[in-house]
């Protein structure tokens, strides 16, 4: 019987897996675009000015996810591939004084804490020392009792955060990535199409940009694709296997 010609028109799904190890790392199904490519430029021995022998130079490859909907996790491979449960964060707070001449503020940095009268954020300042826990003005007249103060200040959080972070200090993995998709024949038969990178390095330039009109934030990660210790760079496979 002859082969089928096959179309597509499905996005991959992703599966992540640290090369090390090949432990999962991230199975992503809610990309918009995947995208694989090969390039392998050739130089050539020159004969009276035309090509006469070629010569290939090693194979280059890359692997694009984009996508607008995705995990924190999917950040993380732009870092070392982990997820702290730490972060700091700066905080803006309208509090009510429940005390005369002190404001109570929990888990502020010490030195970061600055207090100004409501509606004037960033302007006059009210002057005074922070300690346990507690903001005590240097005039007690300037903070009263039911009045509400505007307080800027910065603090550590230990639990419901998640934070990646990026510095030269951590170095992105190796990935083991498989994408699988569908394609479907000429007579509307489905046929699992595998792509098998084995070694993907991720490339570290990337750019987010929020807005309030258009198209919702959309973010792309690209790996660059290296032979592993087996020479393997990429592979195409036809699954027609009955599972």
């Amino acid at each position: 019987m002859p082969e089928l010609n096959k179309a597509n028109r499905q996005v991959c799904d992703v599966d992540i897996r640290f090369l090390d190890t090949m432990k999962p790392f991230l199975f992503f199904d809610t990309a918009n675009t995947t995208t694989v490519g090969l390039t392998g430029d050739s130089v050539y021995a020159m004969k009276k000015g035309t090509r006469a022998v070629a010569f290939q130079n090693p194979i280059e490859g890359s692997l694009t996810i984009e996508a607008q909907v995705v995990p924190f996790k999917f950040y993380a491979m732009l870092s070392d591939g982990t997820v702290e449960t730490d972060a700091v964060k700066a905080v803006k707070k309208t509090i009510t004084a429940t005390t005369a001449g002190s404001l109570s503020i929990p888990g502020a940095h010490a030195g970061t804490v600055y207090v100004f009268a409501e509606g004037d954020y960033g302007g006059t300042e009210i002057e005074g020392t922070y300690a346990s826990d507690t903001f005590t003005a240097t005039t007690a007249e300037d903070i009263a009792v039911g009045a509400k103060y505007e307080v800027g200040y910065i603090t550590t959080k230990t639990t419901g955060v998640k934070r990646v972070s990026f510095n030269d200090k951590k170095v992105p993995k190796d990935y083991y990535i498989t994408m699988s998709t569908l394609d479907k024949d000429e007579e509307g038969t489905l046929t699992p199409f595998i792509i098998t990178a084995y070694k993907a390095t991720v490339n570290r330039d990337f750019e987010m940009s929020f807005n309030s009109e258009g198209d919702p934030a959309s973010m792309s990660i690209s790996f660059s694709l290296l032979s592993n210790k087996d020479n393997n760079v990429l592979d195409f496979i036809e699954d027609t296997s009955e599972d």
